[in-house]
């Protein structure tokens, strides 16, 4: 825009002492007085001459307000530099707003993630544990006819069989779960199969704490390692992401009855027994 107002020989001459009045550190009113000019043809005279240090109004906050933006441009929220620099959050919002908006790292939006859903988990897990308590405590104490019929379908679905093309009749279970291994052994007690005729051994991935795996079905079934058949290594696959890892991993258990084939006929016996018996007339 052009300048609309056009340089008198008062303005030439008097300019110059205004911009060297203004150095020396003279405020607008002091140089006023001493050229005896008024506030509109003083402002012409100083145009582009900045106000000396001295004059600025000292602002309390302008350390603080440095600090917000440098913690904005550290990636930090609203909330964070408020709780850092004990101020309200509106003088953050001034002070930043022309600052980019941080971008959230991905741990970032999983912990806010964890913290928002937390509470329904919470409530989620207890509405499941209340199931669990009410449904054991339906249980009760079972009988050994119960016991007698559970460890027949237990067996039936997770031990081996024999098959046309390969007879195989000797009494053999695998399982990684704890609480199948301990019912499947009440059961064979209840039979009568006694210890001695029980032989024991671990199937485990080589990737895994061998060691640890052995000793911890060891104690399971109250035996000694040493007592323990030779363990079975499954080789690692690294193609392959497997779930059932880390500590809790300890492999399979392999319980084998010795001289079986007479209690493996009976076993099959009885689940077509119960097959039987399950049958409902139409």
């Amino acid at each position: 825009m052009p300048n609309t107002h056009r340089e008198t020989p008062d303005h030439a001459a008097l300019r110059p002492q205004a911009v060297a009045l203004r150095r020396a550190g003279l405020s607008r009113r002091q140089i006023r007085d001493r050229l005896g000019v008024p506030d509109a043809a003083l402002t012409r005279l100083l145009e582009g001459e900045p106000p000396p240090e001295w004059t600025k109004r000292p602002n309390a906050k302008d350390d603080l307000r440095a600090k917000a933006r440098e913690l904005r441009r550290e990636g930090r929220t609203y909330d964070q530099i408020v709780a850092e620099l004990d101020v309200s959050k509106s003088s953050v919002s001034l002070w930043v707003r022309d600052l980019p908006k941080p971008r959230k790292s991905r741990e970032a939006l999983h912990q806010m993630s964890e913290a928002r859903w937390a509470p329904h988990r919470e409530a989620r897990d207890r509405a499941i544990q209340q199931i669990r308590s009410e449904a054991t405590a339906q249980i009760g104490e079972i009988t050994d006819r119960e016991l007698f019929l559970t460890g027949i379908g237990l067996y039936w679905s997770e031990g081996s069989k024999s098959k046309p093309h390969r007879r195989s009749e000797r009494v053999t279970f695998i399982n990684s779960d704890p609480g199948m291994i301990q019912v499947y052994l009440a059961w064979l007690a209840l039979l009568g199969v006694e210890g001695r005729n029980l032989r024991f051994a671990v199937m485990v991935h080589e990737s895994a704490d061998v060691a640890a795996a052995e000793r911890y079905w060891a104690d399971l079934v109250g035996a000694d390692v040493a007592d323990f058949c030779k363990t079975t290594l499954k080789r690692h696959n690294p193609k392959t992401v497997r779930k059932n890892t880390g500590e809790t991993y300890h492999g399979c258990l392999v319980i084998r009855v010795l001289q079986s084939a007479d209690l493996y006929r009976r076993i099959e016996g009885w689940w077509y027994g119960i097959v039987l018996g399950a049958k409902r007339p139409a």
